[in-house]
Parts: structure tokens; C-alpha cells; sequence
């Protein structure tokens, strides 16, 4: 459906010239997001520069009853930034300036376009850096990191986006700005990080810096099986050793990095598990020999120990490339984003084994090992009738099955569109309720991201799955979650 003429009128008097896209050509730019499965064109897409200007288009928006979805690099893979039907996209991507270094205070005020990696090369001298570090961390955008609460490698020691976001000026669905942090009662500012666009759009966003640490020390160990290198892990953590990151990779996933950057890594290892550590010098050295000895005992074959900046670079490069890299092996994959306690890793890993079988397909496995985010990656060939069908039910079965181990939906991706329907699985009717009750309280007329977050007749069918019994709710431990 066209949209009505005084809208778009509105639209183009809000932004600068040629900050309106409307060519069909040009829009599919815009018609996913990272998770390439659902796709939609958008009707316009607005590239705002200023927070005055997001809140004249979000004021008109709301006049007319406009739905819109917040864009920032598109390397969401949950379908979070997929447009909707008869609705506009807008895009942050101009607004990328770093407003303010206060590094007295440790704090850095961007607007949302700018890029996560942006942030520490600006600190680069300065002794600080930025700690959250997807593995998209080159493109992603502030923007996208607040709206995902985004976490990365390093999130095991230092925490996801909102341990680190201080304030926002957000504009809300309705045109008015707000800016939240440092408020008496409610948590609105973490409530509004990891919202996924639902609640409003970020335009201002101060972030914690961290000092840069004394000693750095990273290795890599090899190990037979994810079963081996899943136990190191267990025992590096009974140990109260804290790295900064503990990641694994299986040998599907090593061979595809390997293919695309030849990262060197063992060629004879079922799985590898990168640990770094950082902090004072004296212990991260003390910690260092227990980390191996800890590998040893678990049957790691090689390990090697970077000896600079430059070998530790070569150690994660294989591992920031591993979802780009399994096009080498896969014409098509779908990525999965979930977590389980660290004790149930292999347990849940042998049971993504049985479901390869159960499906007839492959699964690469990479994950945030530390704290027991899975990235199960679904490799199918979309060229074939009905496989991309089975690749989403194997990727729900994975769910499923971190469900059942006391896990939960997502870790760091989102619910987006990919995982809505798979909502009532863990949240009962009072718990989905309540997040909805929330939702309406910032955008009663439900036009920021609609269709995102919560199971719909329209997306998922009459009767959503249903709600399936947390274990410690099932033991007795716990209200439902």
C-alpha cells in the first residue's frame, strides 16, 4: 500500500536532501537483516543525522499510524531489523559521530552509527579501550549493540552491552526524547537495553571504558573431542580461574576458518578452546600454568602460547571468521543462538549430534564456552526443496534441547522474528504478559518494530508452543521464569 502523500511530505521536510530512499532497486538494500530467511521491502527508508530530525520522523510516524524499525549495520541475525509490511526503515547509518571523550570519568558519548571497534581505535594512546567485542565488531554499530544487548568473546569476564551502557537519549516512539541513566526507581535504562527497537530509538549513548590491562596472555589448546575440551572448560572455572574469554571451536568450524583464513590451527584436533587472560601481571601468569595444566589433564594434545600482539591476533582469527567462514563448506546456514549451564556443554553438544543424524544435517558448532552460549550453525543448501524448512526445525530442536538442559533462547542474538514463537517454551502467559504491558507503556500504538520479540497468529499460528517447565522450576527452586 502507497504511503499517503502529506506522510511522505513530512518525511522529506524532516531530513536533509537525499536522505530519503524510495527506489525499489535501493530498498532491498534494506529488506533483511543478517538472518537472510525472512525478507520484507520496506516502503521508504529514512536516514535521519540528528536527534532532532529521528524525532520528527518518529513524530510523524506516530500521527499517522506509520509503523518503523530502527536499522543499524543490518548484521543482526535475528531477524530484528527486518522490515515490516506498508512500514518505513530508519536508518542510523549517518548518524556516526563519537560525541565526547571524558576519559576522567571513563565514559564515551557516540551516536548509534558509529561502529563497536570504532570506539576503542579512538582510545587507541589513551590507555582505555572498549570491552563488549562481537565478532562483528569492525560493522556493527553501537545502535545495534544497545538494541541486542550484545555481548562477544570477552563478555565472560567483563559482561554484555548493558554492563557497560550509561546513559541514552532515546527518542520514543511518539516523537519525544528522553534520556535515561542515573534515574531514582524503576531500571528504565535496562530495561530499554536489549529491547530490540520495540521501546524507541537511541540517538546519544555514553559507554564505560576500561582501563587497558597490565598482561594479556592468550593460548590455544587442542583436544580430541568438544566432550575433552568441554571438561577443561569445567575445570578452569571450578579452579576460580576468570578468563577474560574461553571459546571453542569443533572440527567442522575449524575447517571452514581454516579454509578461509588459514588461521594454522591443530589439524588433527576435534575441537580447540582459546582461553585469554588479562589483568595484573603476577597472577595472569600464575593463572596461565594452571590453565594448562588444566588443558593437560583433559588430554589437550598441542598448545601454543602467543608470544605477542601479532601471534595472538593469527590465535583469533580463525574464530572471529568462523560465521562468515562456513560458506566455504556450506552453500547455505542458519545460526543458532543459545545457552545452557557450562557443566551441561557436552551433554547438549552429543545431543546436537543426534539430531544431525535425526535431520540429515550438518551443524558446525562455535561458542562463547565460558558461559555457555552456543552458536549451533545449521548448514543446509537452499537450492534443495524443503531444506531450509528442516534446517529452522533442526535449529528450534537445538533450542529445545538448551531448554531442557536449564538453558535459555538466546545469549547475545536476540529474539527478533527467528526465535518469537519460540517464546512461550520458556515464558509462561503471566511472564509474556507482563513484557507486553511494558512494551505498551512506551509505545501504546505498537508501531516501533511491531511482529518482533512475542509470539503472533500471523507469524507463528492460533496456538504458539507451549510453555514447557524450567528444571528449577521443576525441582521446586524457582517461580516460573
Amino acid at each position: 500500500m502507497p504511503l499517503a502523500e502529506a506522510f511522505r511530505q513530512e518525511l522529506e521536510a524532516a531530513v536533509p536532501s537525499r536522505g530519503l530512499i524510495s527506489e525499489p532497486e535501493q530498498l532491498k538494500t534494506y529488506e533483511c537483516d543478517g538472518l537472510t530467511g525472512h525478507r520484507m521491502l520496506p516502503a521508504l527508508v529514512v536516514l535521519p543525522e540528528t536527534t532532532e530530525q529521528v524525532q520528527a520522523v518518529c513524530s510523524a510516524c506516530h500521527r499517522h499510524g506509520i509503523p518503523f524499525v530502527a536499522r543499524g549495520a543490518g548484521t543482526g541475525l535475528s531477524g530484528g531489523a527486518t522490515p515490516v509490511a506498508d512500514g518505513i526503515v530508519i536508518s542510523l547509518a549517518r548518524m556516526n559521530r563519537i560525541i565526547e571523550l571524558d576519559l576522567a570519568s571513563a565514559r564515551v558519548t557516540v551516536q548509534p552509527g558509529v561502529a563497536n571497534l570504532q570506539v576503542s581505535e579512538a582510545l587507541l594512546g589513551e590507555g582505555f579501550y572498549y570491552a563488549p567485542d562481537p565478532s562483528s565488531q569492525q560493522v556493527c554499530t553501537i545502535g545495534g549493540n544497545v538494541a541486542e544487548n550484545s555481548g562477544g568473546a570477552h563478555c565472560l569476564k567483563y559482561g554484555f552491552t548493558a554492563n557497560h551502557v550509561l546513559e541514552a537519549l532515546v527518542v520514543l516512539p511518539d516523537g519525544e526524547a528522553v534520556r535515561l541513566g542515573g534515574e531514582t526507581g524503576p531500571d528504565l535504562l535496562g530495561v530499554f537495553v536489549g529491547s530490540e527497537g520495540t521501546l524507541g530509538i537511541a540517538t546519544e549513548v555514553t559507554l564505560r571504558v576500561l582501563r587497558r590491562p597490565e598482561a594479556v596472555r592468550t593460548i590455544l589448546a587442542g583436544f580430541a573431542t568438544t566432550d575433552a575440551a568441554g571438561g577443561a572448560v569445567s575445570d578452569i572455572v571450578a579452579a576460580e580461574i576468570l578468563p577474560s574469554a574461553m571459546e571453542m571451536m569443533d572440527r567442522l568450524t575449524i575447517d571452514a576458518a581454516e579454509a578461509a583464513v588459514q588461521c594454522q590451527y591443530p589439524a588433527d584436533a576435534g575441537a580447540i578452546l582459546i582461553v585469554e587472560l588479562d589483568g595484573v601481571e603476577a597472577q595472569v601468569e600464575e593463572d596461565l600454568v594452571a590453565v594448562e595444566r588444566v588443558c593437560r589433564e583433559n588430554g589437550a594434545g598441542e598448545i601454543r602460547l602467543a608470544a605477542d600482539a601479532v601471534e595472538r591476533a593469527l590465535l583469533w582469527k580463525g574464530r572471529k571468521a568462523a560465521f562468515a567462514a562456513m560458506g566455504r563448506v556450506s552453500n547455505d546456514y542458519y545460526v543458532q543462538d543459545g545457552v545452557v549451564p557450562r557443566t551441561k556443554l557436552p551433554a547438549v553438544l552429543r545431543r546436537i549430534g543426534e539430531l544431525e543424524q535425526e535431520y540429515g544435517l550438518r551443524v558446525g558448532n562455535v561458542f562463547h564456552a565460558g558461559d555457555g552460549n552456543l552458536h549451533p550453525l545449521v548448514l543446509y543448501d537452499g537450492r534443495i526443496e524443503g531444506q531450509p524448512e528442516q534446517a529452522q526445525r533442526l535449529a528450534e530442536a537445538i533450542l529445545e534441547a538448551c531448554i531442557d538442559a536449564g538453558g535459555s533462547l538466546t545469549g547475545e542474538h536476540g529474539i527478533g522474528l527467528d526465535k518469537a514463537c519460540s517464546m512461550p517454551l520458556l515464558f509462561g502467559p503471566d511472564d509474556l504478559e507482563a513484557m507486553k504491558r511494558v512494551r505498551r507503556a512506551f509505545d501504546p500504538a505498537g508501531i516501533a518494530n511491531p511482529g518482533k520479540l512475542f509470539p503472533t497468529p500471523r507469524l507463528c499460528g492460533e496456538v504458539p508452543g507451549p510453555y514447557r517447565a524450567h528444571p528449577l522450576e521443576k525441582a521446586g527452586l524457582a517461580e516460573r521464569f
